[in-house]
């Protein structure tokens, strides 16, 4: 069997197997989500990553949707950013998605692990997406495959969360972003669904330069799941899910398939160089720059520690469009190594957040006080992935701000540098104001409460430790990621 096809069944396989497992056979339902998970790894990481760095080709025909209309599928390097992130990171999460899930004693299990995995069989799919139709059909089914997941605690809160989720994400793609593929169809040249084949360089570079400004704002705003203001209100309100889902939303597939397509449609549909001259991108340049500062300011006033995470990555996130805005091959470099840095700090962070919940019920910022001396590796972890969010080395977000700060630099937009740093900043003050806390303050005193607080189950802390290492590799071995990357930075 192809690689390229191995990675988009297994997933779907994985589902298939744990409904048929079902919640009398917990132990090997959630077996066979992890042997997928580092089946699936194996995959992307140890055989397709490797031929696609040689330069062997992977390239797949699926059914057709419509008369010749297939789906397309490719396997390159800018591709294999989003598919590594989501693959690398399904283990680690399927890890504390069980002791998470038995921990807090959650329902529906079994709908939680085949949701899950069809969320990552859906994320793949956009990865390896080789034009514009296929790519759209994904980033739906991805919307679907997720919504049972955000809404899966139940009540009045999770509903309300799942119409906002549901009905914001259908609405930006099914109006503004098909409407743009369809657009961009119009003026890609001979008809045919090979004219929305992404392209190194992209393929509407001689549209007029009114038609591309149009369908740069409608691809830009139509994809709701970059969360760029004021189109962010779903991802906030998404937290009343449990916490392995806010991993996946904000780390494995979600978030981060927003904010791949956005560059991919910079990088394959227009082109670096007509983004950079050519589609009036000092709009998306501007709002790019309030969403990373307001976002940041909102994450400062929030007592919630989910809630606090969440407006946090809607600032993140900002960093990946404004890289893919500037239109520079560096900027493109910085925003690609920012999907990757953040994913791993991220994700940290959320595992730390459901640790702690499901150690002690605690899910306040000020309830954390002295916590640090009782769950000392949650925090420590915490820790390393406050710092990698903040920029400071040697985290791997590090490396992600520092050539989005030298693509600012050498652009005509030299006051944006100004703009991460501020970020930074505020970063420094909501993030590692945390541990700050919980290491260095007073233990709250609460007598009769119980047995002492300890760690969470050992899958969790297994899965943050993890994770947060993954954080400290990543700076390190940042070289063969730059060098892996290097025809994305190249790009025309």
């Amino acid at each position: 069997m192809s690689p390229l096809l191995l990675a988009l069944a297994l997933p779907v396989a994985v589902a298939v197997a744990v409904v048929l497992l079902g919640e009398r056979r917990r132990d090997a339902r959630e077996a066979a989500s992890l042997l997928g998970a580092l089946a699936l790894a194996w995959v992307v990481l140890g055989t397709l990553l490797p031929d696609v760095l040689a330069g062997r080709e992977h390239v797949l025909e699926g059914p057709a949707l419509i008369d010749g209309l297939p789906l397309r599928f490719r396997a390159d390097r800018l591709a294999l950013v989003y598919a590594g992130v989501a693959a690398a990171l399904w283990l680690p999460s399927a890890l504390f998605a069980a002791g998470y899930m038995r921990g807090h004693h959650e329902g529906h299990q079994t709908r939680f692990f085949a949701c899950f995995a069809l969320s990552i069989a859906s994320a793949m799919g956009i990865a390896f997406s080789d034009d514009l139709l296929t790519m759209f059909v994904f980033y739906e089914a991805l919307t679907l495959a997720t919504w049972p997941l955000v809404t899966h605690r139940g009540g009045p809160a999770a509903a309300r969360a799942g119409r906002l989720y549901l009905g914001l994400l259908l609405a930006t793609s099914m109006v503004l972003l098909l409407l743009a593929i369809a657009g961009a169809w119009v003026h890609s040249g001979p008809a045919g669904a090979r004219s929305l084949a992404f392209v190194q360089g992209g393929f509407l570079g001689e549209a007029p330069p009114a038609a591309r400004a149009a369908l740069f704002a409608l691809f830009v705003l139509g994809i709701g799941k970059a969360a760029l203001m004021p189109f962010h209100f779903w991802l906030p309100a998404a937290m009343v899910a449990p916490a392995p889902v806010s991993a996946l939303l904000h780390a494995v597939a979600v978030v981060k398939a927003g904010v791949f397509c956005v560059l991919k449609v910079a990088v394959c549909v227009f082109g670096l160089d007509v983004v950079a001259v050519g589609v009036g991108n000092g709009w998306l340049l501007g709002l790019a720059a309030a969403t990373i500062v307001v976002g940041s300011l909102v994450a400062m006033t929030r007592d919630n520690l989910k809630e606090r995470l969440a407006y946090s990555t809607v600032s993140q996130l900002a960093y990946v469009v404004l890289g893919a805005a500037l239109g520079s091959p560096l900027g493109a470099l910085g925003a690609a190594l920012h999907i990757v840095m953040h994913a791993f700090g991220k994700i940290t962070l959320f595992f730390c957040a459901g640790a702690i919940d499901v150690a002690t019920g605690r899910t306040r910022v000020s309830e954390l006080r002295g916590l640090g001396r009782r769950m000392p590796w949650t925090l420590g972890a915490f820790t390393l992935g406050a710092l990698s969010i903040v920029g400071l080395p040697p985290l791997g977000g590090a490396w992600s701000k520092w050539y989005l700060g030298q693509a600012t630099l050498a652009s005509d937009h030299p006051w944006l540098l100004g703009v991460l740093l501020l970020s930074s900043l505020m970063n420094t003050g909501y993030l590692l104001s945390i541990p700050a806390l919980a290491f260095f303050g007073a233990p709250r005193e609460e007598p009769g409460a119980g047995p002492p607080v300890r760690e969470a189950p050992l899958a969790c802390v297994a899965a943050l430790v993890l994770t947060g290492a993954g954080s400290v590799a990543l700076f390190f071995g940042i070289d063969p990621l730059v060098a892996a990357l290097r025809p994305a930075r190249e790009a025309p």
